[in-house]
C-alpha cells in the first residue's frame, strides 16, 4: 500500500516558501544597503570635484568673462585644470555656469577635450554659450546658487553611458557672494554591473546559509514531529485492526515533547477503549439476555389480562372490549373483567405508578388482591379497605395504584363502584353523548394504611355505554409539550358513540396517534368499554 506523506510534503513546502521569503528579503535589505553605501560615496566623490573647482577658481574674473567674453592665461588654466580631472577620472562633464532667469551661461566647460589636447588647442566651447533650462532644472539650480543645495545627489540611468551622477557647488567673489556654478557629471559604468555582481554573490550566499538552515530545521522537524506522527499513525490503524482481538501493541514514541505524551494518552486511551469493548461486550450479551426476558413477561403479561374477544359469547346482555399498550416492555396499568356470580359482571381499570418490571410485579399483586376479595355481594368499599391494607403491608418500594372498580347487575342494571384516586369514567345514556361521570375518588391504594373506602351506585338502561381508561390516554403528549387532555377525548368518543366497544376503542387510539404525532410514548395506554345492551331475564327455575 503506498504511503503518503502529506504532512511532510507540507513541511517542506512550508520551508521552501520560507526559505523564498528569507532569500527576497535579505536581498532586497543588502542590496538597498548597496546601492544606497554606493551613492554615499558618488556623492562624496563628486561633491568633492566641485568643491575643488569651486575653491580654485577665482569668482571676481568671472563677471569679467562674462562682460567681455575675452579669455586670458587664467582663464585657460582653469580649463586645464578641469580637464586633467575629466581625463583622469570618472568624469563626464564638468562646467561651470552663470544662472539667470531664463537660461544659464556657461563660463567653462571640459566636455569636449581629447586625451592630448590643452585648452589652448581647441576652441570647443564659446564663452558666453546660453542654454534653456530643462524641466525643474531653473529651481534646483537657484536652490544650488543661494548656497542651500539638496542633501541628495541626482542619479540618473544614461543609455548611452549608463549611471551618471551629478553634483553642484557655487562660486563665490571676494565679498562672498555666488557668482556662478560649478557641475560635474561623473560617469559610472561598472554601477550596474557592480550592483548585479554584488546581488548575485550576495543572493547565493544567503541562499546557501538559508538552505543549510532550512534542511537542518527540515530533518529536525521530520525526526522530532513528522516521523513520529507517522508512526501514531500506522500504529493508530493497527490498534483499530486489533481492537477486538488479544493481540497487545508495544510502540513507542521516544520525542521528549508534546507527541511522546499525545502517544502515551493514545495508548493509554487505547486500553481503555479495549476494556471498554470488553465490558460492552458483556453488557450487551446481558442487555439481549434481559430483554428476551422482558419480552417473556411481556407476553406473560398480556396473558394475565383478559384478551379474548367476545369475551361472553353466549351472553347477549353486554358487549366488553379492552386494550392495554405498555410505554417499556412492560407496563403498570391493568384492566380486568369478570363474572362474580351468574349475574353480576365486575370490571377493574387500574393504573401503579412507575414504568417497568417493578410497576409490572406491583400490577401482578394488586390485579390479584381485587379479584380474590370480589365475591358475590361482597361491598366494594370493604374490598377496597381490604387490599389496600394488605398492598400497604408488603409494600418496600413504596409504590401505589389508582383503581377503579364497578360491578354491574346484568339483571337491574344497578352498577356498584368503588374509585381509588382513578380518573373518572365517561357514560353514555342511549341516544345521547359521551360525558364525564364525576365521581368523587378517594384516596389512592397502598398509598396510607387503615383508609376506608366507600361504594357509589347508578343505574344502567339498556343501550348505555362505560368508557373507562387511565391517565396515559388523557395525557398523551405532541411534540409541542400538549397534553391530548379530556375535551379531545370526549370529542373523539361522541364521534364513534354509535359504534360497538370494539369499534370505539381502536377509534380513540388512532386519534391519539395522530394527536402525538412523532413524539414519544411516555405512559401506558389503557382503555375498556362496556355496553349494557339488555337485561338479563331470569328464568323461573332460577328463581327458585
Amino acid at each position: 500500500m503506498r504511503k503518503h506523506h502529506k504532512l511532510q510534503n507540507t513541511v517542506l513546502l512550508s520551508f521552501t516558501i520560507l526559505a523564498v521569503v528569507l532569500v527576497l528579503v535579505i536581498s532586497f535589505v543588502v542590496g538597498d544597503r548597496y546601492i544606497r553605501g554606493e551613492m554615499e560615496n558618488c556623492r562624496t566623490t563628486a561633491y568633492a570635484y566641485t568643491k575643488s573647482a569651486a575653491e580654485l577658481i577665482d569668482g571676481d574674473k568671472i563677471a569679467h568673462y562674462l562682460e567681455t567674453g575675452e579669455k586670458d592665461e587664467y582663464y585657460y588654466e582653469i580649463l586645464d585644470f578641469l580637464n586633467s580631472f575629466r581625463l583622469n577620472t570618472d568624469i563626464q562633464y564638468y562646467y561651470v555656469f552663470i544662472p539667470f532667469e531664463d537660461d544659464l551661461v556657461y563660463i567653462w566647460d571640459a566636455n569636449a577635450l581629447k586625451p592630448g589636447e590643452t585648452a589652448e588647442d581647441v576652441d570647443f566651447c564659446e564663452l558666453g554659450y546660453r542654454e534653456e533650462y530643462m524641466e525643474g532644472g531653473k529651481e534646483a539650480t537657484y536652490s544650488i546658487y543661494k548656497q542651500n543645495p539638496p542633501e541628495e545627489i541626482e542619479l540618473v540611468n544614461d543609455d548611452k553611458y549608463g549611471y551618471i551622477a551629478s553634483a553642484y557647488s557655487p562660486v563665490f567673489d571676494s565679498n562672498g557672494e555666488p557668482v556662478a556654478v560649478v557641475g560635474v557629471d561623473v560617469y559610472m559604468p561598472d554601477l550596474q554591473e557592480n550592483m548585479r555582481d554584488f546581488l548575485v554573490i550576495v543572493i547565493a550566499a544567503i541562499f546557501l546559509v538559508v538552505l543549510a538552515a532550512i534542511l537542518m530545521c527540515y530533518f529536525f522537524v521530520k525526526r522530532k514531529i513528522v516521523n513520529p506522527i507517522n508512526k501514531i499513525r500506522d500504529t493508530s490503524k493497527r490498534m483499530v485492526e486489533n481492537l477486538e482481538n488479544e493481540e497487545s501493541i508495544d510502540v513507542s514514541v521516544k520525542t521528549g515533547n508534546e507527541i511522546e505524551e499525545l502517544f502515551d494518552s493514545f495508548k493509554e486511551m487505547y486500553s481503555d477503549v479495549k476494556d471498554y469493548i470488553n465490558r460492552l461486550g458483556a453488557v450487551t450479551a446481558e442487555k439481549e439476555r434481559i430483554g428476551a426476558e422482558l419480552d417473556v413477561a411481556k407476553h406473560i403479561q398480556a396473558s394475565m389480562l383478559p384478551c379474548i374477544f367476545p369475551a361472553f359469547p353466549e351472553r347477549n346482555e353486554i358487549d366488553i372490549y379492552a386494550t392495554m399498550e405498555p410505554a417499556k416492555e412492560v407496563g403498570g396499568d391493568f384492566y380486568d373483567f369478570f363474572m362474580v356470580d351468574d349475574t353480576h359482571l365486575a370490571i377493574v381499570m387500574a393504573d401503579v405508578s412507575g414504568k417497568g418490571v417493578p410497576a409490572a410485579l406491583f400490577m401482578v399483586i394488586g390485579k390479584t388482591l381485587i379479584k380474590d376479595h370480589t365475591t358475590p355481594g361482597r361491598d366494594l368499599g370493604k374490598v377496597f379497605t381490604e387490599v389496600n391494607q394488605l398492598l400497604c403491608e408488603s409494600n418496600s418500594e413504596e409504590l401505589f395504584i389508582t383503581a377503579f372498580e364497578g360491578v354491574l347487575d346484568l339483571v337491574t342494571g344497578e352498577f356498584v363502584y368503588v374509585n381509588a384516586g382513578h380518573e373518572m369514567p365517561f357514560i353514555c345514556k342511549a341516544g345521547g353523548d359521551f360525558e364525564p361521570y364525576k365521581i368523587r375518588a378517594a384516596f389512592v391504594l397502598a398509598g396510607m394504611e387503615g383508609m376506608k373506602y366507600r361504594a357509589g351506585s347508578m343505574t344502567l338502561e339498556p343501550g348505555d355505554k362505560i368508557f373507562q381508561y387511565t391517565d396515559g390516554v388523557t395525557e398523551a403528549t405532541n411534540v409541542n409539550n400538549e397534553l391530548y387532555g379530556m375535551e379531545r377525548l370526549g370529542t373523539i368518543l361522541n364521534k364513534v358513540k354509535n359504534g360497538t366497544p370494539h369499534d370505539i376503542l381502536p377509534a380513540v387510539k388512532k386519534d391519539i396517534d395522530e394527536f402525538v404525532g412523532k413524539a414519544p410514548q411516555f405512559d401506558d395506554i389503557t382503555m375498556l368499554c362496556l355496553e349494557y345492551k339488555t337485561k338479563m331475564e331470569i328464568k323461573e327455575e332460577d328463581a327458585q
